[in-house]
């Protein structure tokens, strides 16, 4: 953990990790909350969180939504993650092969590359962590591309499951 320029705790994902497997019952988000931060006036505007709060509510849904996602926590090594390559690489063979391609596309149309980066971010922490998630629910089974990532355990191409049924 370091402190940021307010002086408030800045916390990693392992830090985050430890803390909630210490004391499971914890609720972090008052860990994180309970410190007031003092506003430096000589900021400059966009550097202050009270005013880009304020900015953020006045934007569009889709200017909002790259803000946020430009913000998301994700190392490095994963940003610059080619998820395609990394996807069609665990492809065993044809058939997964040209099923990864048709939902690799309608992934690519939806603008949704970061998500999928964030994924196996997201899983290769938990698993990294020996945190337990579910096996899978609802539409989101459909997609062989999540269950290549881990999100889920059942194989949509063995089931003769619809991508389209998830990516609607």
């Amino acid at each position: 953990m370091i402190n940021d320029y307010y002086g408030c705790p800045i916390y990693t994902e392992r830090d985050l990790v430890d803390i909630y497997m210490k004391n499971p019952k914890q609720k972090l988000n008052n860990t994180f909350t309970d410190k007031k931060i003092e506003i430096d006036p000589t900021l400059e505007i966009e550097n202050a969180p009270h005013l880009i709060e304020h900015t953020l509510a006045q934007m569009s849904v889709a200017d909002f939504d790259e803000e946020m996602r430009s913000k998301w926590h994700m190392p490095q090594k994963y940003r610059e993650l080619d998820i395609a390559k990394w996807l069609l690489e665990q492809c065993k063979h044809e058939e997964e092969f040209q099923r990864v391609g048709k939902e690799l596309l309608l992934y690519q149309k939806r603008g949704q590359f970061l998500l999928l980066q964030y994924m196996k971010y997201l899983v290769d922490l938990m698993r990294e962590n020996n945190i337990v998630w579910g096996v899978g629910r609802g539409s989101s089974v459909s997609s062989f591309v999540l269950f290549l990532i881990g999100i889920h355990r059942i194989n949509s191409i063995y089931y003769d499951l619809d991508v389209e049924e998830f990516l609607k």
